[in-house]
């Protein structure tokens, strides 16, 4: 599977619920914190969803 590199670049705060849960899911628990992390359907469902909070990158 393909590796991609996503960092948080804007906040949670002001977020709906959902969206923070996909954050603390993908594993983030800072702002601006890099994950490498494998592109399976189901994390790339979650970075799908909160995509305007990412950076994403392909390794």
């Amino acid at each position: 599977m393909k590796k991609v590199r996503i960092t948080q670049v804007k906040s949670g705060i002001g977020r709906p619920q959902r969206q923070k849960d996909t954050l603390t899911a993908l594993g983030f628990k800072r702002m601006h914190q890099t994950l490498e992390v494998e592109l399976s359907p189901s994390v790339e469902g979650m970075v799908d969803k909160v995509k305007h909070l990412l950076k994403i990158e392909e390794i």
